[in-house]
């Protein structure tokens, strides 16, 4: 076992007081059982869960020293994982709202694990969750095509959605080789797992049209290289197709291309995805522009409509200040788990090959281009 842990500080940005401020304003909305909501429930209206933001926020309670919180946090999840491996979609002050499993949200259990025991040592802790993450792997799986994307849904009545969606599979790609790193420590290796990570990886970088049209988000923009498909020239390149689309300078990153709404939460993810493909002065400035929507209490607001200069949605989200402590923690390198979206195992995030260019239709054109050649 890892002794705990110091808080991260990112000189004249934030100090460690600070990010504990911040850590603390999550530890404030978690409910008894355990789970984390989007916020307390305000002026009547409850935030909602769901399993994705829930682990983000358990990981930024680690980096901050909240480790009691943490551990919680991760029980409730083992506790309502259901017999197929998936959460529901959304909970409601302990009642499901939306029953139907989100295929990213259950593979990112396997990144708050593999993080918290990168931040603990506790081998413990990660064999009493591999069961867990095991099938939630096994779910999220079971909606990957034969060309590699995966299916972002599967409904009530175990249905797949018609389609997969970009941000959500960047993520997922990471969430498996989180999941391949941790079966490998824990001595069940899972070959097929990493096969299935090389194809998604490999569909996320080289096939836009394996994924519906989210183009006005800007998770889909810099979420490729947050998540490790795309890094080095490609994702310079992608960072400066859509920059001015979506940042706004003295503000932050937009969420949507087409509304004027900065978000914190996106503004930080971006800071991460800047910093692993090291682009780290970007990142250091952006983190320092997006603290006017830091609150006293060291919450953050969720967003800033700059046009009607007004807070918006009105709500200061545990998913947002998540964000801001995981995004310190890189910028500081602070924590065993602060290069999490930088390298898995020692393994650096990156491009990789098909692992079945038949399926996607890469050797097909291969093939088509060698006869072009000799012709």
């Amino acid at each position: 076992m890892r002794a705990e842990t110091v808080p991260p500080a990112v000189p004249g940005v934030l100090s460690r007081d600070d990010v504990v401020a911040t850590a603390r304003s999550i530890a404030a909305q978690q409910e008894p059982s355990g789970a984390i909501p989007w916020f307390a429930p305000t002026a009547g209206v409850p935030g909602h869960v769901d399993a994705w933001n829930h682990v983000e926020a358990a990981m930024a309670l680690r980096v901050a020293g909240l480790g009691g919180h943490a551990r919680r946090a991760y029980e409730w999840l083992r506790g309502v994982q259901r017999p197929d491996g998936s959460w529901p979609a959304k909970w409601v002050l302990g009642a499901v709202t939306e029953p139907g499993g989100e295929s990213n949200h259950a593979a990112y259990v396997a990144v708050g694990v593999w993080h918290e025991l990168l931040m603990t040592g506790d081998d413990g802790f990660a064999r009493r969750m591999w069961p867990a993450v095991r099938r939630a792997i096994d779910f999220t799986l079971g909606l990957q095509t034969r060309r590699g994307e995966v299916i972002w849904i599967r409904r009530e009545d175990g249905a797949p959605s018609d389609h997969a969606l970009l941000t959500g599979c960047s993520s997922i790609y990471q969430s498996l080789r989180c999941a391949v790193a941790l079966a490998e420590h824990l001595g069940e290796p899972e070959p097929e797992w990493e096969l299935a990570a090389d194809q998604l990886g490999h569909v996320v970088a080289a096939h836009p049209e394996a994924f519906a049209d989210k183009s006005r988000w800007s998770m889909d923009w810099y979420y490729p290289v947050l998540g490790g498909p795309v890094r080095g020239a490609d994702a310079a390149r992608r960072f400066a197709e859509r920059w001015d689309a979506f940042v706004v300078p003295g503000l932050g990153c937009r969420c949507v291309s087409d509304q004027p709404w900065v978000t914190a939460a996106e503004s930080c993810e971006l800071v991460l995805a800047l910093d692993a493909a090291g682009d780290r002065d970007r990142a250091l400035e952006l983190f320092a522009t997006i603290q006017h929507l830091r609150h006293e209490d060291g919450s953050y607001w969720t967003g800033w409509q700059f046009e009607n200069r007004r807070h918006f949605p009105g709500d200061r989200s545990t998913y947002t200040a998540a964000a801001v402590v995981l995004a310190a923690d890189a910028l500081a390198d602070a924590s065993p788990g602060a290069r999490l979206f930088k390298e898995i195992a020692g393994r650096p995030l990156g491009p990789c090959e098909a692992s079945d260019p038949v399926a996607c239709g890469c050797a097909l054109v291969s093939v088509a281009d060698a006869v072009r050649t000799r012709l």
